[in-house]
């Protein structure tokens, strides 16, 4: 049993926490994509998009009218369906705010995706979303890295279908940085701890929080969809769309490299 002193000083952190994700809207809106050529490899343009078989990353600055600064994202690798990106960014301004999120994108981004990629599918149909992530975070600033699930109640979103829910899947997280929402569990999904919380934007927002932080994950996503069909009633007649992966950046300078990364629907 821990002392009376070391549970105030956690329940603290953990209020500092809440505090700092407490009305942020840690989402991505709409965005007009920048094009970028074929061979390109690499970009400093906001919304630039960089495509690699099913995935695209998207350099994705949507909170950037908080702050100053620049993001570049990198294609590094692209073998066998496996990819490496790196994300090098350096952002100020206001504290508990998100200033962007560059991911790897698989399916739905408000209407813009890839041919063969697995989705939409119906959450009842039962699909494993299998992925695998090892990559390296910055060693300072706030920001998570963490996976990006979207739902819709159609089969055919467009860029005007606006998401019913989003599912974030925080894998590492540092400086304070908190969801939005509140805290309603914790759980066990694949042999760990996570806190899940729960928001309303303009859609539900739910997000699995790793209790401890990990640089690398072997996870079917299909688990944490699973809980919230059994648990918090989360409709198994709707769409997963789209599966992103990559660092929310509230403040800080910093690059995520990541070395391996795969996802599929099977």
């Amino acid at each position: 049993m821990r002392s009376r002193s070391v549970l105030a000083a956690a329940a603290a952190a953990a209020a500092a926490t809440v505090a700092l994700g407490a009305g942020v809207v840690a989402l991505h809106r709409p965005e007009t994509q920048t094009a970028v050529t074929a061979a390109s490899t690499s970009s400093c343009a906001p919304y630039a998009a960089i495509t690699a078989g099913k995935y695209w990353i998207n350099n994705n600055t949507w909170g950037s009218n908080a702050g100053k600064g620049s993001q570049c994202i990198a294609r590094t690798r692209f073998s066998g369906g496996t990819l490496g990106w790196t994300t090098t960014y350096n952002w100020t301004g206001q504290y508990n705010a998100v200033k962007s999120y560059a991911s790897v994108v698989l399916g739905w981004h408000w209407g813009l995706k890839r041919s063969g990629t697995g989705l939409p599918t119906k959450l009842q149909a039962g699909k494993n979303i299998k992925t695998g992530w090892t990559f390296t975070p910055a060693k300072s600033g706030t920001f998570n890295v963490s996976y990006d699930l979207w739902l819709h109640t159609t089969a055919s979103p467009t860029y005007n279908s606006t998401p019913t829910d989003e599912v974030m899947v925080w894998l590492y997280r540092s400086g304070g940085a908190g969801p939005l929402g509140t805290k309603v569990a914790t759980v066990t999904i694949a042999n760990t701890k996570w806190y899940l919380y729960e928001g309303t934007t303009s859609w539900k927002v739910y997000s699995f929080v790793r209790a401890a932080n990990t640089t690398k994950a072997t996870l079917n996503l299909k688990a944490f969809l699973t809980y919230l069909r059994t648990h918090r009633g989360l409709s198994g007649t709707k769409y997963l769309s789209g599966v992103e992966a990559g660092t929310e950046v509230f403040t800080g300078a910093g690059k995520l490299t990541t070395t391996s990364y795969s996802a599929g629907v099977s």
